[in-house]
Formats: C-alpha cells, sequence, structure tokens
C-alpha cells in the first residue's frame, strides 16, 4: 500500500465535493491537521473512518487503500465487510473497556485499604493488615501501569507482536 497515493486520492475526493480539509475534519468529528495527514500520506485513517470516507465520497475502501477507483461490483460487499469489521472491533474495544472498570474499582478499593490502613498505623511489620496494604498498594500500581500501557496504546502492540509471535511459533 503507498499512504502517498492513497493520501493523494483521498485529497482528490474532498476536493470533488468541494470541501476544505477544516470542513471535513468537521463531518467525521478529527482535527484538520489530522485530515491534512492522511492525504500527505503520513498517516492514515482508522477503520471506522475508513468507512465514512468511502460512504462520503462514495468509493469503496479497497479503492481509498489502493489509492484509485475501481469498478462497482464490489462495493456494497466490501461495505459490507468493512462495517462488520468495525462492529467487531467496537465489540472487542467495549469489552477492554468493561475489563478496565472493574479492575479500576478494585484498584481504587486497594489503595483506599492500603491509605486507610497506613493513616490508622496498623501496617505493623507481619501484621495482616502490612499484607492487605501490600496487596492495595500492588494493585493501585498495577492497574496505574495498565492503564498507561492502554491509553498509550502500547497494550494493542504487545498484543499484537505476541499473537504474531505465537502465529510464527505455530507454523514450525
Amino acid at each position: 500500500m503507498d499512504q502517498r497515493k492513497v493520501g493523494s486520492f483521498l485529497k482528490e475526493l474532498r476536493r470533488e465535493k468541494g470541501i476544505t480539509q477544516e470542513q471535513l475534519a468537521e463531518q467525521l468529528n478529527v482535527s484538520g491537521r489530522t485530515v491534512s495527514r492522511w492525504e500527505t500520506g503520513s498517516n492514515m485513517p482508522d477503520i471506522d473512518i475508513l468507512v465514512e470516507l468511502a460512504e462520503l465520497h462514495d468509493v469503496t475502501i479497497p479503492e481509498i487503500i489502493d489509492g484509485e477507483r475501481k469498478s462497482e461490483n464490489m462495493k456494497k460487499e466490501v461495505k459490507e465487510t468493512a462495517l462488520a469489521l468495525s462492529e467487531y472491533a467496537e465489540n472487542i474495544n467495549r469489552n477492554i473497556r468493561k475489563k478496565l472498570l472493574w479492575l479500576t474499582v478494585a484498584a481504587i478499593i486497594g489503595m483506599a485499604a492500603f491509605l486507610t490502613i497506613e493513616s490508622l498505623g496498623l501496617g505493623t511489620a507481619g501484621s495482616v493488615y502490612e499484607q492487605i496494604a501490600s496487596v492495595g498498594l500492588g494493585l493501585g500500581l498495577g492497574m496505574l501501569v495498565v492503564m498507561l500501557l492502554y491509553f498509550s496504546g502500547a497494550l494493542g502492540r504487545i498484543k499484537a507482536r505476541r499473537m504474531m509471535w505465537l502465529e510464527a511459533r505455530k507454523n514450525r
């Protein structure tokens, strides 16, 4: 895939509509700078945005990815596939957010337990309270690390690398 060719095609489609980068950005709820990056080929739209762009410009996602118009025969099937992929990705994200919510609640309870035990001075060496406080602190700090990895996108990259490693291992 030639990102510059894709960018030029997106620029051509936008100009055919007679709209500015800012107007397109507003329609897609992204920044004008994001649209500019797509059109220069330095970045690519997410799959859900590709679906919106395809519908807006009346082209298929493969046409956008190839950077040129194709035949009309495949449009409906490709759009349905892209929508199904987008829905699938949203379901995965919804499940991840749900798990993160429960982990966050557990971390907050753990941190509250830690702070309570420490503020009351119950965390004497070797006591059950000290162990509870340690678990609470570990939960809180662990969840902070997981959330940083998730929101930075590193968690997704780690998972993708792990899946590639497992696939390569399976094919040996």
